[in-house]
């Protein structure tokens, strides 16, 4: 199986298993000299870790990273890359395959099961293996490396809607994300989503959700035309997000349906002498370029396939089955991809961050 790589100059490469005895991350471009700790991957880790809430899988992982290359160790503690290849590891402690026993041979609607098993003629039932959203542990380890990379740039993620259920964006506040299960910046919508996911929970079932992220702090120039667009690279790397079935940057869809003049980013020259942009509706981006305004990213999760209500399938043997599953799943999966999101966003904009430097040496 090839494709598990991305970026041109950072580079990550993910490996392992849902239900392996670990998975991790080798993120090669890391520039030399970045100083850092552990915890300062740690940190990422221990948002996006299950069990944290009666709202996600209650499967209990400490998701505890390890550096295990690529860095040289401090007197103080801490780490600083060599420029060499950075390998992270998380070892999984809570597996219980055994859920998965019953559906050995049988392709769960919504999965991945029958698309690799035609593919490649063999897969791993248990947790679905590399399928499974349990790899965006790696990612996060990953995108806390894509951070330090990044000078002077704020990456914030928020969930915006479960269901048909959205916050209020006049109620918007990036403190209150910390403060609630869900990543929500509005504060009311909190009991709104707990009473509504009580509900699909108990009922066995699960629910979509769409999550938000913004990076601040992005000079303009970042990109290029044509077939190395920001934003297409953007697009790209939440699109990789298990379970994410659509993306769009600034307005995006909204786009459609409203005029050239509503849509237009007018300018105006700054008192700094820099120029000032009067509204954001393009999301940071033009002709796949950064305009040094915050780039906004929105992407959309289907809702967990994995329920306990029965659903018409196929087998491995091509008889017809009702698959039911059981294991520890997500109502709501697009609950933690709030800091998976983040490190696809970090991971994307390090590596833009890189090829601008080593392009036009603007950026130090």
């Amino acid at each position: 199986m090839s494709h598990n790589t991305f970026g041109h100059l950072f580079r990550v490469t993910t490996w392992g298993e849902s239900h392996g005895p670990a998975l991790g991350a080798v993120v090669d471009g890391c520039p030399p000299g970045l100083r850092f700790t552990p915890e300062d991957l740690q940190v990422w880790l221990d948002r996006r870790k299950p069990g944290q809430s009666r709202f996600v899988t209650q499967r209990r992982e400490a998701d505890l990273v390890k550096v295990l290359s690529g860095v040289m160790p401090q007197e103080d503690g801490s780490l600083v890359s060599t420029g060499t290849p950075i390998s992270l590891m998380i070892e999984n402690t809570d597996q219980r395959s055994k859920d998965y026993g019953e559906i050995a041979r049988q392709y769960r609607p919504g999965h991945a099961d029958y698309t690799y098993d035609v593919k490649y003629g063999v897969r791993d039932h248990r947790g679905g293996g590399r399928s499974s959203a349990r790899e965006t542990a790696a990612r996060v380890a990953a995108g806390g490396i894509a951070r330090l990379v990044l000078p002077n740039v704020t990456i914030r993620g928020a969930l915006v809607q479960i269901g048909k259920h959205r916050i209020d964006r006049n109620n918007w506040d990036w403190a209150e994300v910390n403060n609630n299960p869900f990543f929500a910046p509005d504060a009311a919508i909190v009991p709104v989503w707990e009473a509504y996911l009580d509900e699909i929970r108990k009922a066995g079932s699960s629910v979509g959700a769409v999550i938000e992220v913004v990076a601040e702090g992005v000079p303009a120039g970042f990109g290029a035309p044509i077939y190395g667009k920001l934003d297409q690279e953007i697009a790209a790397g939440l699109m990789s997000i298990n379970a994410v079935k659509g993306v769009e940057i600034g307005n995006g869809f909204e786009s459609a349906s409203i005029t050239g003049e509503e849509n237009a980013d007018e300018m105006r020259m700054g008192n700094d002498g820099k120029p000032l942009f009067l509204s954001n509706h393009a999301g940071g981006i033009l002709g796949g370029i950064s305009t040094g305004e915050p780039i906004v990213a929105r992407f959309a999760i289907k809702p967990t396939s994995s329920i306990l209500t029965e659903r018409k399938s196929i087998d491995a043997d091509g008889k017809n089955v009702d698959v039911r599953t059981k294991g520890r799943h997500d109502p709501c999966v697009g609950i933690r991809a709030v800091p998976v999101g983040e490190a696809m966003l970090a991971c994307i904009l390090a590596d833009h961050y890189l090829r601008d430097r080593g392009q036009t040496g603007r950026l130090k």
